[in-house]
């Protein structure tokens, strides 16, 4: 009887939810140090780095072509209907558009897309692999399970992300142009100019860090979670959705911090 009061006691679940993430922060605090290290200390893999970098980049570009269009074609639309609304006028759509798509709407909509895709396949394998005794018997050989599993993922991962990063921009400033064209009656020469006066090359550059630093997030996240994967088939599926969820999280979180500290430079 006591022990369920005790259980109940609002202070107590405070204080146990505190001290579990003590322990994971810590933990995961931990497992990014020692893959610094292994980073900067060997030479990465080729073989494996190369293998997940196609399974990053060739395997999900088409899914983050296609969604980073659609987006791209709401939000001009919608744009130009609400300026329509509140100032009559949406002669710099194109220029806001392309704002909203260089800062903002390329790098997060890919990084969110690739967490849903291969942070959850990264959780998975290496969940399986704990939970089948792989990483332990990579121990036992002397093989390091960071060197060997996580570093090919960031490095994959980042580069991956940074390229498809720009590819998305690119295709979204295209599907916009399109239908600036087509349906809001601006041309191309008149959206490219609007677009001169709004955009500079820093956003570009700002975008590129934004996607390199979820890059770095996703494997992480996924890895850590994989190594602490709970046995069985429920702690793999568990261990996949917590990567996704606190990745996501993470790209948000991460996401304003840069906005905002990115706005001094303008």
């Amino acid at each position: 009887m006591s022990t369920k009061i005790v259980s109940n006691n609002p202070f107590s679940i405070l204080g146990h939810f505190l001290i579990v993430s003590y322990k994971d922060i810590r933990s995961f605090s931990q497992l990014v140090a020692a893959t610094l290290v292994q980073l900067f200390a060997h030479l990465p893999r080729k073989k494996e780095t190369f293998q997940q970098l196609y399974f990053v980049a060739n395997g999900s570009l088409w899914t983050i072509a296609f969604c980073v269009t659609f987006a791209s074609i709401v939000t001009i639309l919608e744009s130009s209907f609400h300026m329509k609304i509140v100032i009559q006028n949406d002669s710099m759509v194109p220029g806001f558009a392309s704002v909203l798509i260089l800062r903002e709407l390329g790098s997060v909509v890919t990084a969110l897309l690739l967490t849903s895709r291969i942070g959850a396949g990264m959780a998975a394998e290496i969940g399986s692999m704990k939970v089948t005794e792989q990483i332990d018997a990579l121990k036992m050989l002397g093989i390091n399970p960071v060197r060997f599993l996580i570093v090919p993922r960031l490095i994959a991962s980042t580069i991956g992300c940074v390229i498809l990063s720009i590819i998305a921009n690119m295709v979204c400033i295209l599907a916009a142009m399109i239908v600036a064209d087509q349906f809001l009656g601006y041309s191309v020469g008149l959206f490219l100019t609007a677009m001169r006066r709004f955009v500079d090359f820093q956003d570009i550059i700002f975008a590129s860090i934004k996607a390199f630093c979820f890059g770095l997030v996703i494997p992480l996240m996924s890895c850590y979670f994989g190594f602490n994967c709970k046995s069985g088939a429920d702690g793999v599926g568990r261990a996949t959705t917590q990567s996704v969820v606190f990745a996501s999280v993470a790209i948000i979180v991460l996401d304003f911090i840069l906005s905002y500290t990115f706005s001094y430079f303008y």
